[in-house]
């Protein structure tokens, strides 16, 4: 099994990028493994690690995630090869199909058969990094001086199957607890069918990390979960998963167009599940059982103001 990491996600919410340095050193410091951007109507997933290259010394630098639809193979390899010039070998390229809504109605782009398309680039991807030409005779100037890790973000079973046969490490997200066994199930019969080293891939796993109580948290996970859920490749998820009656009256309301209901419907008992919430050791505590339950890399996402973000950063630092 991979050693256990701790990373955190950039962009901090509310935080410019300009005022990121002194955060991105503090979390270094703190003793924090992995910086992983996000990319969805903020920054675009490599900003943020560009910058954090300069920042810091040690830290893994990864898209968490990047999507194949909206970038074509010559221009992630051109960013993935640059960034890990930038970092002396840190990055690792996260990529994903990402959403219906991000690449086809915010894009234009169609979102047709994601599946095939993930395995296609990633496939397009390797020879590319190792100096070889790909796709159309593209070939790196420069090819990377240390190979480019490359994960796979994955919810559905044949898409954590795929990461596990194809790719170096599985990118969760809004994962419940009691799924973990699961979803982590599905990568190792990937690396079977990959004739891959089983429990060799790393499961990495993003948390949305809410401090205080955790009934004055709910509210914000609401929001959090009401946005997302509905969202047809979320909630392809959800009912895969067995949340399907559970998720119903939400995503109903959402549909409506009454966002209020739609919050109000959000599922207790799930939203317990996905979140973290509560107290630096609760949320430490927390995190734990999901580290037990098979994830290797964990991904915090503090949902705080900006002025508490520093102490907050310290307080959910794994203890070396």
């Amino acid at each position: 099994m991979p050693e256990l990491r701790w990373g955190l996600t950039l962009p901090f919410a509310g935080v410019p990028l300009a005022a990121h340095e002194p955060l991105v050193r503090r979390a270094e410091a703190a003793g924090y493994d992995d910086l992983w951007s996000g990319e969805t109507n903020g920054p675009d997933g490599f900003t943020p690690l560009v910058l954090s290259a300069a920042w810091t010394e040690r830290m893994r630098l990864g898209t968490g995630i990047v999507n194949p639809f909206t970038r074509g193979p010559a221009v992630l390899a051109q960013h993935a090869a640059a960034l890990q010039d930038a970092s002396a070998g840190r990055f690792c390229l996260g990529l994903g199909s990402s959403s219906d809504v991000i690449v086809e109605r915010w894009n234009g782009v169609p979102f047709v058969k994601p599946l095939t398309k993930v395995r296609a680039t990633v496939e397009a991807l390797r020879p590319v990094f190792a100096g070889e030409r790909g796709p159309g005779g593209f070939k790196l100037e420069t090819p990377p001086a240390t190979p480019v890790p490359i994960y796979v973000a994955a919810l559905g079973d044949r898409m954590l199957e795929l990461a596990g046969e194809i790719a170096d490490g599985a990118i969760l997200n809004f994962l419940p607890l009691s799924a973990v066994p699961h979803v982590v199930e599905r990568v190792r019969a990937g690396e079977t069918r990959g004739g891959r080293d089983v429990g060799a891939g790393d499961v990495v796993c993003r948390f949305f990390c809410i401090p205080g109580e955790p009934d004055e948290a709910l509210a914000t996970a609401r929001y959090l979960f009401a946005a997302y859920g509905t969202v047809p490749v979320y909630e392809r998820f959800f009912r895969g998963l067995g949340w399907g009656e559970a998720i119903d009256p939400m995503v109903e309301a959402w549909r409506s167009g009454d966002r209020k209901r739609a919050l109000a419907q959000a599922p207790e008992e799930l939203l317990r599940e996905v979140f973290v919430m509560g107290s630096p050791d609760q949320q430490r505590e927390r995190l734990a059982q999901f580290v037990a339950a098979g994830i290797t890399t964990t991904v915090l996402t503090p949902l705080t103001p900006p002025e508490r973000l520093p102490g907050l950063i310290d307080a959910l630092a794994l203890p070396r």
